[in-house]
């Protein structure tokens, strides 16, 4: 770990889909600028020709307590940190976390002398997610009123998401589903169809992406009737529409309504 006299820097960064054409110039520039880099091994693969020079930490899946931790207290000693997550970092990343752990550190040195290095300056830089990578490859189905829901119980109980599939489907919201299906989990993306189904029709449109601007890249469009009929896993987001939604030309539009008030 890297000490400074300096005051430390905490940057959490949203990578987008990993191409660099899709990485804000901010990104890029916090990641360079970053004595220490943080992630995931498959995110950090991503930006390897970004890394030299500088200290990394890897670790795999599900240590994502750690990460957040680390960066947390390498930042508070006076280093210059960035933490990466794909995507957005705010939408199911490390943001949420990092600030978390960061809250609690503080609270636990409140009763300690003000130090001005203790606290780090907190920069979340946007990235592209995986519901906006989604939607511009399968036309413009996010157009109105959407929601995301994490099909993932592991953090969240079953029927809790459940019960906020209901309430979507049931305000007619277009539905973004992530983290849909794994090795561990093969029965949720059924059941939230069968939810869904309790309130749209059967021939409600739903976009199919998968590695969104990425190796292996895979779009599909289908109905919910047969949305089980196609391969889905963890890398793949699922849209499916409202009400409104249609599929014209091979791209999924839910409309804004302009037509109805004759705009166009």
């Amino acid at each position: 770990m890297i000490h400074t006299s300096q005051r430390g820097y905490l940057g959490i960064v949203g990578l987008g889909p990993g191409q660099r054409d899709f990485m804000a110039p901010r990104a890029i520039q916090v990641i360079q600028e970053a004595e220490t880099i943080i992630g995931y091994r498959v995110y950090l693969e991503q930006i390897q020709d970004l890394l030299s020079d500088k200290e990394i930490h890897v670790s795999e899946l599900t240590h994502e307590v750690e990460r957040a931790t680390l960066a947390v207290q390498s930042a508070r000693a006076g280093c210059r940190v960035c933490i990466v997550s794909s995507g957005d970092a705010g939408i199911y990343g490390m943001a949420g976390l990092v600030l978390d752990i960061l809250s609690h550190e503080s609270e636990k040195m409140a009763s300690d002398p003000f130090d001005p290095l203790s606290e780090p300056d907190v920069e979340v830089v946007p990235g592209i997610s995986a519901l906006n990578a989604a939607a511009s490859l399968l036309g413009a189905p996010l157009m109105h009123d959407f929601a995301a829901i994490s099909l993932s119980d592991l953090l969240t109980p079953w029927p809790t998401i459940a019960h906020r599939l209901s309430a979507v489907a049931h305000a007619d919201f277009v539905v973004v589903l992530y983290n849909p299906f794994s090795r561990k989990r093969h029965w949720q993306l059924g059941e939230a169809r069968r939810l869904l189904l309790e309130h749209r029709a059967e021939t409600t449109p739903v976009g199919l992406v998968r590695n969104a601007y990425r190796e292996g890249q895979k779009v599909q469009l289908t109905i919910l009737e047969h949305l089980l009929e196609h391969d889905v896993d963890m890398f793949t987001t699922v849209v499916i529409g409202n009400s409104y939604t249609r599929i014209r030309q091979e791209r999924m539009i839910t409309p804004r309504g302009y037509e109805q008030h004759h705009l166009i």
